[in-house]
């Protein structure tokens, strides 16, 4: 048996082969499990600069990756060589790498009966039938709104346009096999302006699966223009204690550092600001995150997991509760617990909100720091304190009076998340959190 597929697109089915090849040769190997998931990415790239061409990207991956179990030890090795001769190496090299690896009681495959039992088409895939000339003039155009925007606006990094499909497809020694396609699709616009020797940078971007639900391409660079001058003149502020609005983009980031912390490794490794904090009060009693993996066209969604479990509806927070960890099989074991479908991470983790939008949660917040940009990595996952450089907007009597920067805002995230006041109406669909604006009713503003 040679090259299964040869042709540029390797399908759902092609790729399902790949992975019996491998099963195949690891049964004939007489491991104890093994595990198979193998994928083919096709994109493009375009990104225009002050009205050329400055980046055309064009990708074909592929690859596969082989992890066997035999008596409690693990080896892996994968291949971008997709040849039948060249997978069934790969099978022996992980099969040789299980030999020099320690026993791990914990290791192996998820549980039999947790496999994905119906692969639900989520609508996740589309193609976007644009080549690299309609892609340039694409984010040429995007720029050019910019640009023309305002007249402050200076000088560009450029807008680019993306997209990609993707086929993943999964299998293991229980009989599970699966797979299914997936596109993602987005523009960006990146610019500078100027004013009385000052220079502010700012952005903006759309994603989607479908094309069809992407911003035009002129609002798109319109908006990047609009934030960007709306940094301009920023000032710096006295240190206070101040409620602190972040926006959408930033709010999932917020509650993505909670995420990190009820992860299976972060609990098992003891090594998380909210360690054994299962059926605690975390968040006010309005908050609930709902994880909801088969919304159609999600930017997270998922028939199963990178371990075949089948994924499933589940609440994560209920009225500010820790309801459930997110575990893989081995985080699982180590735990005493059950697989959570989270091998790989969440799915679609929705943030409810009881608030209105930005404009509403501004007036609501009265004086305060909305924070539309965050610099740094100060965020310290074991202890929760948090302190991160931050750009934004001053407010007081609830209308924005002027923008800030070089300031810093910081807490305890364990504090912190008691004390949100409200969550927006206006969720960021581009990601996998899905989150309005966030208002925290006091932090620590440090200014100049």
């Amino acid at each position: 048996m040679g090259n299964i597929a040869t042709t540029e697109s390797l399908g759902q089915q092609e790729l399902e082969a790949l992975v019996q090849v491998a099963l195949a040769e690891a049964r004939k190997q007489g491991v104890d499990q093994a595990e198979v998931a193998a994928s083919h990415d096709i994109g493009l790239l375009a990104t225009a600069r002050l009205g050329d061409v400055e980046n055309l990207e064009y990708t074909n991956d592929r690859g596969v990756g082989v992890t066997v179990y035999k008596n409690g030890r693990k080896g892996s090795a994968s291949t971008s060589d997709i040849s039948a001769d060249s997978i069934r190496e790969v099978v022996r090299k992980a099969c040789t790498f299980a030999s020099y690896t320690a026993a791990d009681p914990h290791a192996g495959l998820a549980e039999a009966e947790l496999m994905c039992r119906e692969i639900r088409d989520l609508d996740l895939d589309y193609e976007w039938s644009i080549d690299s000339s309609q892609a340039i003039a694409m984010a040429i155009d995007c720029e050019k709104a910019a640009l023309d925007f305002d007249s402050r606006i200076t000088n560009s990094e450029g807008a680019t346009v993306s997209t990609n499909r993707g086929t993943r497809a999964y299998g293991n020694t229980h009989g599970f096999i699966g797979s299914y396609t997936k596109s993602s699709h987005s523009i960006n616009c990146v610019v500078l302006g100027s004013e009385n020797g000052e220079m502010q940078r700012d952005f903006h971007y759309s994603a989607a699966r479908d094309p069809a639900d992407l911003e035009s391409v002129s609002s798109i660079g319109e908006l990047a223009a609009s934030r960007t001058v709306g940094r301009l003149a920023a000032r710096k502020i006295k240190t206070a204690k101040a409620p602190v609005l972040f926006v959408p983009e930033l709010a999932r980031g917020f509650i993505g550092h909670a995420v990190g912390a009820i992860s299976g490794s972060a609990q098992y490794r003891r090594a998380s600001f909210l360690l054994d904090a299962l059926g605690e009060k975390v968040f006010p009693d309005f908050v609930s995150i709902h994880e909801r993996p088969h919304l159609p066209k999600g930017m997270a969604s998922a028939p199963f997991d990178a371990e075949g479990v089948g994924t499933y509806d589940r609440d994560v927070v209920a009225n500010g509760v820790l309801t459930g960890y997110v575990l893989g099989s081995y985080a699982a074991r180590r735990l005493g617990m059950q697989s959570t479908a989270n091998a790989g991470g969440t799915q679609n983790l929705i943030v409810a909100g009881n608030g209105g939008d930005l404009e509403t949660l501004i007036r609501e917040m009265g004086t305060g720091l909305l924070v539309v940009e965050l610099i740094g990595q100060g965020v310290n996952a074991v202890t929760g304190d948090y302190s991160r450089g931050a750009v934004g907007q001053w407010v007081e009597n609830g209308k924005i009076q002027f923008p800030v920067h070089e300031v810093t805002i910081a807490g305890n995230l364990r504090e912190l998340y008691s004390r949100i006041a409200a969550i927006g109406s206006d969720q960021d669909l581009r990601g996998g959190i899905r989150c309005g604006s966030l208002l925290v009713e006091e932090m620590t503003i440090a200014g100049g």
